[in-house]
């Protein structure tokens, strides 16, 4: 989220279109897609998303209720149930989405004290996904990460986490003031990828502070990784509680897991204590919209509730929670028969795919993240990522290529691959248009072994002087991009891809990290969260 090591959802915008899945601003010259070669269309056209439940769910009941009222409104929002919408966007969607924006009504219930629809939607959504309780959020997973690690850790206690986690964990020890201890997760360097964490680091990390008198008070996982690869979640959930810490686990990704047998389990049925999926990824709520899954007895649900009730909107958007309640209805009558038709389309695209000459898929029988007993167990069956690095061409090449010529949108482009993401929605016609590009890619572009000029991306992080909370709340000053080398960055820095930091408040900056930050670039990547993205100064601590 993802080149390579983005495992979560990515937050970015830039010109850039390394990552789309949540604010993608395309260049200029791509606001007229030409279509090079239409494909055939094909009889079957059928897609599962307009599947409806035979009774409305309770949270989306209560919005219908209350929209349909006739009365007078003396509340916010300022439109007035859409009386006083602003036309430019109301041309756009209508204005049915602004008479269902409606606040915090005594019949919608309080996110932060439900007692109606709100709770019965989200007992609804806990036994449905196997949850002991599930709380619906409106900040996405960001929201819900950064919940269950100030929940689990207080100032000055230990995290263990991948170093490639998502950003939402690095705001998070700014939040909570936890010290973090980082695994490295495997890597491929032919995918340029990174794989999953083992029961083994874990345990090593575990013992590595228990040499110094010191216990973890939590540790996160991310499962599935922006690729798919999934985590031996089971071996390091009951090694996480033979020490009696709390598993989190980042399952952004990962909302549909468990609902058939083609998928890997669950992080709930693989015993983690919490998981914390993006509705709007896989499954169909609208985007920004999330649950926070809780099972044991490990976490304090108390401090869980005040932890959300400090992190989200007073003012939350009932259009988001009912539609948290619609998906998890949308899957529940029937869960296998809703996949069914998405895994096909996702089997039938990989086989058509594996007979294109220089194109590479990234499945199980690459041995990516399922190396050994000890590492992980599979990849998502809906993810498709492909390899185009025998092309000639990088990943962002070859997604420009797709996107200006065929109007195939993918997920997430890197310096070897392409992601794209199968779906509710995916249609065999959309399969047809994103085997005919990758055949013109396969045909027009001439093989060659190309070299990975972007390094591995671990190898260059640099140690931590200052905790992520006290850098963050140092004094700063800009200085020269070239005369940052040794200073402490005061700034998080994160290229995408891998849109993982790179620099994280408190680290040391290196010649190494700086000479990694250009080879991105160079490659066709950009850099956010960095005061200037051109790189001519960097922000440190003074």
């Amino acid at each position: 989220m993802a080149s390579v090591f983005l495992n979560l959802s990515v937050r970015c915008s830039s010109t850039s279109r390394a990552c789309i899945s949540e604010e993608r601003n395309h260049k200029n010259k791509h606001e007229n897609v030409t279509i090079l070669e239409t494909p055939k269309t094909t009889k079957d056209k059928t897609v599962i998303s307009n599947s409806q439940p035979s009774k409305l769910p309770p949270l989306v009941s209560a919005l219908k209720a209350s929209a349909s009222q006739k009365v007078a409104s003396f509340h916010f929002p300022g439109h007035n149930r859409g009386s006083a919408a602003p036309s430019s966007l109301s041309n756009l969607i209508g204005l049915q989405p602004f008479h269902h924006d409606l606040p915090e009504l005594p019949e919608l219930d309080n996110l932060f004290a439900p007692a109606g629809p709100i709770l019965e939607a989200q007992k609804q959504a806990a036994e449905l996904f196997g949850a002991k309780e599930t709380w619906f959020l409106v900040g996405g997973t960001t929201c819900g990460i950064q919940a269950s690690i100030m929940a689990t850790c207080s100032p000055g206690d230990t995290l263990i986490l991948p170093r490639n986690s998502h950003v939402s964990a690095f705001s998070s020890m700014v939040l909570s003031g936890v010290i973090p201890k980082y695994i490295t997760p495997e890597y491929d360097s032919d995918w340029d990828i990174a794989c999953s964490v083992t029961p083994s680091q874990v345990e090593k990390a575990i013992k590595e502070l228990e040499t110094k008198g010191q216990k973890a008070s939590a540790i996160l996982i991310t499962s599935p990784t922006y690729h798919g690869i999934c985590t031996n979640l089971q071996k390091i959930s009951s090694l996480c509680h033979s020490h009696n810490i709390p598993l989190i686990v980042d399952e952004a990704h990962g909302a549909h897991l468990g609902f058939h047998e083609k998928f890997p389990l669950s992080a709930l049925h693989q015993g983690a204590d919490l998981s914390v999926q993006s509705t709007h990824k896989v499954l169909s709520s609208l985007t920004q919209s999330s649950m926070l899954h809780m099972s044991g007895n490990i976490i304090n649900r108390e401090r869980i509730c005040q932890c959300l009730q400090t992190l989200q909107s007073t003012s939350p958007s009932y259009l988001l929670l009912a539609s948290l309640d619609a998906a998890r209805a949308q899957i529940s009558e029937n869960p296998k028969t809703v996949f069914n038709k998405a895994i096909e389309i996702a089997i039938e695209a990989k086989s058509l795919i594996k007979k294109i000459p220089g194109i590479g898929i990234l499945d199980s029988d690459s041995g990516i993240g399922i190396k050994d007993s000890d590492s992980g167990v599979g990849i998502d069956p809906l993810r498709i990522t492909v390899g185009v690095w025998e092309l000639g061409v990088s990943g962002f090449e070859a997604d420009d290529v797709l996107y200006e010529n065929y109007g195939v949108v993918s997920e997430l482009s890197g310096t070897r691959s392409i992601t794209f993401a199968v779906n509710l929605g995916t249609s065999r016609d959309d399969v047809l248009r994103l085997v005919s590009g990758l055949k013109y890619l396969s045909e027009t572009r001439i093989p060659v072994r190309r070299k990975n000029d972007v390094r591995v991306f671990m190898d260059v992080c640099s140690g931590m002087k200052l905790s992520p909370r006290d850098a963050f709340f140092a004094s700063k000053k800009k200085v020269s991009f070239k005369e940052s080398v040794g200073e402490i960055s005061g700034e998080l820095v994160c290229p995408y891809p891998p849109g993982i930091p790179l620099l994280i408040p408190g680290e040391v900056i290196t010649e190494e990290v700086l000479s990694y930050l250009v080879e991105v670039k160079n490659n066709g990547g950009f850099i956010s969260g960095a005061s200037d993205p051109s790189l001519s100064s960097v922000v440190v601590c003074s």
